[in-house]
């Protein structure tokens, strides 16, 4: 598969689980930085989570450290301006990815949906999070329970990739990139790394990856996503590794999620899928906002549901790994994940009552007209 990012080796690859982990982890990274730091996150919210890393990212441009954040407007919309100001104040680049305005209409469906950082262009993260309360079990947000959440740290050469993403939409948006030096490509461990895209209808690298990795699968393709309105061609090769006998696996959200109405009108793919033997399982415990795909040995993890909004609206980040201590944690994580689920099962699915089946036609014709906006 091509793409503007190629396989490296020699890449270190580790999966963080939840916020707890991944964190404490990326505030270490901010702590350690004496060069650069640079961010590239969709939902910032202000709170406990964020004042840990305004603290954290003053601290470091006071010592020298050049910083560069790039926030979503929709998805930093409850990222007050005072902690903005803040920031600024301090010497941090602060920039807003397509601003909301009225008279833009659909241009305003636009959003930088990617969750990156980078620190001294050696130790990269990637994954799902948001700089937000929602991702971390010890605060409590409106009575609810934590996200659960997933990134990777990453060493190597694919983080050159990753500061080479980064630049081209911080300046894209407006703003000058501090002095870069040469990336230290020593070797850091044993995994093949790269870096997949989306920039909506005009690069849809992640889509195209996932499905040839589906075609190609021989044993297994397990898949955890949070919002499940997959493209055409995914669902199609879904279908049809389970039909030739490989373990097709779906983990997603169940009844606890920050949109129901996607929960509901994600049911009208079901059927097809659960006939085909592709086995279905709806996370419980907590809203599940994990990206996670595994195909025989091949993981990505990162920031796109492979849904219809996704590809075609939004800037999305994945990084793919071939490294078997992965492979083996990722598994792991699933296999823990689905025991947390309810699988969904065909005769009981075909029994559910009428009102049932009105809500998920609506909500489906829903998304059928959102997706016409042009």
């Amino acid at each position: 598969m091509t793409g503007r990012y190629r396989w490296s080796g020699g890449n270190r690859v580790e999966l963080l689980v939840q916020g707890e982990r991944f964190f404490p982890r990326m505030l270490q990274a901010i702590d350690e930085a004496r060069e650069t730091l640079l961010l590239e996150f969709y939902m910032v919210s202000s709170g406990a989570v964020a004042d840990q890393f305004i603290a954290a990212l003053i601290a470091a441009a006071q010592r020298g450290v050049k910083v560069c954040w790039l926030i979503d407007d929709f998805g930093g919309r409850r990222f007050k301006q005072q902690d903005s100001d803040r920031l600024k104040q301090a010497g941090v680049q602060v920039l807003r990815y397509n601003p909301i305005r009225l008279f833009k209409l659909d241009g305003n469906l636009a959003r930088d949906h990617r969750k990156l950082m980078i620190s001294d262009q050696r130790t990269g993260f990637i994954g799902g999070t948001g700089i937000s309360d929602e991702y971390l079990r010890t605060i409590p947000v409106h009575g609810a329970l934590a996200w659960h959440e997933v990134m990777l740290q990453v060493q190597g050469a694919v983080v050159a990739d990753m500061v080479q993403l980064f630049s081209h939409q911080w300046i894209k948006s407006g703003g000058l990139m501090p002095d870069i030096k040469p990336a230290n490509l020593e070797r850091q461990g044993d995994a093949l790394a790269r870096i997949t895209e989306v920039q909506g209808l005009k690069i849809q690298q992640i889509k195209r990856s996932f499905v040839h990795h589906v075609n190609c699968a021989s044993e297994r393709v397990w898949m955890e996503t949070a919002y499940f309105l997959p493209a055409l061609s995914v669902r199609r090769s879904l279908r049809q590794a389970a039909l030739r006998g490989v373990d097709v696996r779906l983990i997603v959200a169940g009844p606890n999620t920050d949109h129901p109405w996607v929960y509901h009108a994600s049911k009208r793919y079901y059927r097809r899928l659960l006939q085909a033997g592709v086995r279905i399982f709806e996370y419980q415990t907590s809203f599940l906002h994990t990206k996670l795909g595994l195909c025989d040995q091949w993981v990505s993890v990162g920031s796109c549901n492979l849904d219809h909004w996704n590809l075609r609206w939004n800037l999305e980040a994945n990084l793919e790994v071939v490294e078997p201590n992965l492979t083996d944690t990722v598994e792991q994580l699933l296999m823990s994940d689905m025991q947390r689920s309810r699988e969904i099962c065909y005769d009981q699915w075909s029994k559910r009552p009428w009102y049932q089946k009105l809500r998920e036609v609506s909500w489906s014709l829903v998304c059928q007209l959102l997706l016409k906006i042009r």
